[in-house]
């Protein structure tokens, strides 16, 4: 399952994003993941998640982002959620560009059971209609 939450910036979308990943913890069956583009809310995740700055990684592109959440998700086969905020700064692409990437994550969330929850900085009038299915208000 893929979730997205989408809004601009100071909307609230790493408030929301966090307090997800955050209650997510005490229902969750497997392990949890949160990736941001830096490590600004690191102390804001609670202890049992694992956080990853992806700045550290050098990802400059969807296929890179794609290799990188795979390789996590091969690594832990109890990894039930990831929870990516600052999606669009991570990646440094267009987001109108990303429709063949969401249908790879969808296949991707499908195949392995693993779940997706990203933020988009967006204007909600402005949102590309491929990513129109995955929006959680």
């Amino acid at each position: 399952m893929v979730k997205v939450i989408i809004g601009e910036k100071g909307a609230g979308k790493t408030k929301k994003i966090i307090e997800l990943a955050n209650n997510s913890l005490e229902s969750a069956n497997g392990n949890l993941v949160f990736i941001d583009n830096d490590n600004k809310y690191m102390f804001d995740i609670k202890r049992g998640i694992k956080f990853l700055d992806a700045s550290d990684y050098q990802i400059d592109g969807p296929k890179k982002f794609f290799g990188f959440i795979s390789g996590i998700a091969a690594q832990d086969f109890d990894l039930e959620t990831i929870f990516i905020d600052g999606f669009l700064k991570i990646i440094n692409h267009p987001l109108d560009e990303l429709k063949d990437f969401f249908g790879d994550i969808v296949s991707f969330s499908d195949k392995s059971k693993v779940n997706l929850v990203i933020s988009i900085n967006c204007n909600g009038e402005s949102v590309p209609e491929f990513l129109k299915p995955y929006i959680i208000d």
